[in-house]
């Protein structure tokens, strides 16, 4: 017996917005500002020698396709250290719409969640500055 076969019609795939130039680069320079005077004097130390214990070297922000994160260096001094250092994103700003993102932060389940979203670049930048999980 055959099998009578049709067509269908697919639904178009969704496409994320693309930031535009102006918001990337002013997302960026505010980022940096917020790294370089509140996060960075707060959780970069200087290292230890008396202790094999991993830290933090460097913070720093990066544009990814739509997402904006915030990165953490962790240097590891231990002689059976894998790697001498590695990188962490422990913030996600994901660009939805009109200078508006949704906000994330990384679970220790390495799992992203998302705690805002359609918020302002202002909003955003205040969330991660004072609210203590989206710190590395």
């Amino acid at each position: 017996m055959a099998t009578k076969k049709s067509w269908q019609v697919m639904p178009a795939k969704k496409t994320k917005p693309t930031a535009p130039s102006s918001t990337q680069s002013l997302l960026k320079e505010k980022a940096d500002k917020i790294i370089d005077e509140v996060i960075k004097p707060a959780h970069v130390k200087s290292a230890s020698i008396t202790n094999d214990f991993n830290y933090i070297a460097d913070i720093y922000s990066k544009w990814y396709r739509n997402n904006f994160y915030f990165c953490a260096t962790y240097n590891c001094p231990s002689a059976n250290a894998i790697h001498p250092s590695f990188e962490t994103k422990f913030a996600r700003m994901e660009y939805v719409a009109d200078n508006k993102f949704n906000l994330a932060y990384m679970r220790h389940t390495e799992k992203w969640f998302e705690v805002s979203q359609d918020i302002s670049i202002e909003e955003c930048l205040k969330l991660i500055e004072e609210d203590p999980i989206f710190m590395p």
